[in-house]
């Protein structure tokens, strides 16, 4: 038989439990104070798993609701080392979803694979909707049970013996208090974000005095304490209700500022990661908002050896060239710059979707802006490519772009004395090629537009200090990272679907229909196409909105033409909560409820959003070729 389901002996037993759990004494050792508190998680879990009944009452439900909320504040004391010493088998425990294909930036050579989540957030899920049975949730409990039992293996305790990981512990801890903490991603209710995000710092904070009592020459600053004492302050006078938070000053006056401090210690500490976690990551930047924060493609390619600044400015002169010369397309009519116009921000603005190369046919996808590519791990809309040299080369070579094939595009190139002596004075620098190859073209062409992608927005400089914050602007984000629940999909700093530790990239599935009458779903697959499973039917990679003010028609089939009727989209429920029936979809169907100044301070902060590109001007000529009938060949192409 299964034991009475939660009695109030269970309740008092956890209650006291998770109180001693809390109050850690911090003299004992930094290991032991973490083996302790798993050991306790680990057992209570245990304990609640095999008290579930089969059958579900309402009032058993909400007892055990009660119950999960204890379960995840002890597991908030944990997040710190967990999420980083595993963040897959972190997905057991505490998974947001019941299942992922997401690809890690040192998967994505690989075939997708299938992730199931398990644990809290979808066992408090579950218990929120009709039709499920005790066994489930007890599912959900046990695989975070046995989670949590490979977080005490010995290759794990061993990282704990030696300081390095504390500090990019550290790193992903502050990153996550910026991008996910505070945003409801995996807290399934609103009222528990801010509780739980105290409960956390509290841990966090024993965390770092047993950590220094037992690495006394590797201690955090006196002034990180400092901050990080005025931060826990901060957090315990704002409102317990989500939706007022603050956090445009939490994350501009405090979390950045240690993000800063932290990444400067583990600069003059001199420590090394061999963690996949710090994949990406940047041991130099100092600030989560800084372009160069995390690495997600080499815009270098085949160039990624060289080193002088004055022969990479050279490639990039000769990769704008490139850009611009309709050489690269089959007909000698277009270029790249025929669709991605620099003026344009690296898009075009002036149709829903390109011509093909036919020069009558419309492309199935709106064009998709060059700018910030280099920030995500896999390309297109539908994640087909893993560098951008290999997706330029696509373009080249694809029938319905510009339909030109290698070996034609080389003689052509390397007819013109001008190319020709560029790239055989490069070629030293690629050993590995005995010739002159696409991948050459290709590289000079995402080192020039992939320049573009440092500049900061003014939000950057807003939310970094650097410049006096509008109140709009604060005021839409503190929407976006709250009621508007644009943060769950879109994460700082590029706003993309690349969440802290940065090594992969989010598809969702929002439900994008054929036209504004909403009579149908759009017929592209998007992910599915690439990686076909139940879940990616509709799924698209999501796009980062820097410069989303400027790079319009919206969605990938270009659908919207303004950022209002993007919000609007959202605010309604996407597709499914304009009726149209996606069983999949990963967006809530509930309307946000957004009044006419919720939105408009929305857009504000998304127009903030856009970067200060400097002009671009076309090349004044072109190479000439040896062959007469290439030289009257126009600058960008004719369509």
């Amino acid at each position: 038989m299964h034991k009475p389901l939660l009695t109030a002996f269970l309740i008092g037993l956890l209650a006291l439990t998770i109180a001693a759990f809390q109050t850690n004494k911090t003299n004992q050792s930094y290991s032991q104070t973490y083996s302790e508190k798993l050991s306790k998680l680990e057992k209570h879990c245990s304990e609640v798993s095999s008290s579930i009944a089969k059958q579900l009452t309402q009032e058993k439900n909400n007892s055990l609701i009660h119950i999960i909320h204890q379960l995840r504040n002890e597991l908030k004391a944990l997040d710190f080392w967990l999420r980083y010493l595993d963040p897959l088998a972190y997905k057991k425990i505490n998974g947001p979803l019941p299942v992922e294909w997401e690809t890690e930036a040192f998967e994505k050579y690989e075939k997708p694979y299938r992730r199931e989540g398990a644990g809290l957030t979808l066992a408090e899920l579950y218990l929120t909707e009709p039709g499920f049975s005790g066994d489930s949730v007890r599912n959900l409990l046990v695989s975070a049970q046995h989670a949590l039992n490979y977080f005490q293996r010995d290759s794990v305790l061993e990282v704990l013996n030696k300081p390095e990981h504390f500090f990019y512990c550290n790193r992903l801890f502050l990153l996550n208090l910026a991008a996910i903490y505070t945003t409801g991603f995996e807290c399934p209710d609103k009222d528990r974000i801010i509780p739980e995000l105290r409960q956390m710092l509290n841990a966090v904070d024993l965390i770092y005095n047993s950590f220094e009592a037992s690495f006394e020459d590797k201690k955090l600053s006196s002034t990180y304490h400092a901050l990080f004492t005025e931060m826990r302050q901060f957090i315990n006078e704002q409102p317990e209700q989500s939706e007022k938070f603050d956090h445009f000053t939490f994350v501009s006056n405090y979390v950045n500022p240690l993000f800063t401090l932290n990444q400067e210690h583990i600069r003059n500490y001199k420590i090394k990661s061999r963690s996949l976690v710090d994949y990406s990551l940047n041991d130099q930047s100092l600030s989560i908002f800084s372009k160069d924060l995390y690495l997600a493609q080499n815009t270098k390619g085949i160039f990624a050896r060289i080193s002088d600044p004055l022969i990479q400015e050279q490639i990039r002169a000769l990769g704008k060239k490139l850009f611009y010369d309709p050489l690269l397309s089959g007909n000698n009519q277009r270029s790249c710059a025929s669709c991605h116009k620099p003026e344009n921000f690296f898009t075009d603005t002036t149709c829903q979707q390109n011509l093909q190369f036919d020069g009558i046919t419309r492309l199935p996808r709106n064009t998709a802006t060059l700018l910030n590519a280099s920030n995500q791990h896999l390309l297109m809309v539908d994640g087909k490519h893993a560098t951008l040299q290999e997706q330029a080369v696509a373009v080249i070579t694809n029938s319905l772009e510009m339909h030109c094939q290698e070996k034609d595009l080389l003689k052509k190139i390397m007819s013109c004395k001008e190319y020709k002596k560029a790239f055989n004075d490069l070629l030293p620098y690629t050993p590995a090629e005995n010739a002159i190859t696409i991948r050459h073209i290709a590289s000079a062409l995402t080192m020039y537009y992939g320049s573009f992608s440092y500049y900061p927005a003014d939000f950057d400089l807003q939310i970094t200090r650097q410049k006096k914050n509008e109140e709009a602007v604060a005021n839409g984000y503190n929407l976006f990272m709250s009621k508007a629940q644009c943060g769950t999909c879109h994460f700082p700093p590029q706003f993309n679907g690349v969440k802290p530790p940065y090594v992969s990239s989010e598809f969702e599935v929002i439900g994008v229909p054929s036209s504004t009458l909403f009579t149908k779903v759009n017929a592209d697959e998007g992910r599915y196409g690439q990686n076909p499973a139940p879940e990616t039917r509709h799924a698209f990679r999501t796009s980062g909105l820097k410069n989303i003010a400027r790079t319009s028609p919206y969605m990938h089939n270009g659908i919207f033409k303004t950022l209002e009727e993007v919000v609007d989209f959202y605010d309604a429920g996407g597709g499914a909560g304009r009726g149209l029936q996606i069983p999949n979809q990963t967006l809530s169907a509930d309307s946000l409820h957004l009044s006419p100044k919720e939105k408009k301070e929305l857009i504000s902060f998304m127009n903030a959003l856009t970067e200060v590109i400097p002009p671009v001007t076309a090349p004044a000529s072109l190479p000439l070729s040896k062959n007469k009938s290439l030289n009257t060949r126009k600058t960008g192409g004719n369509y």
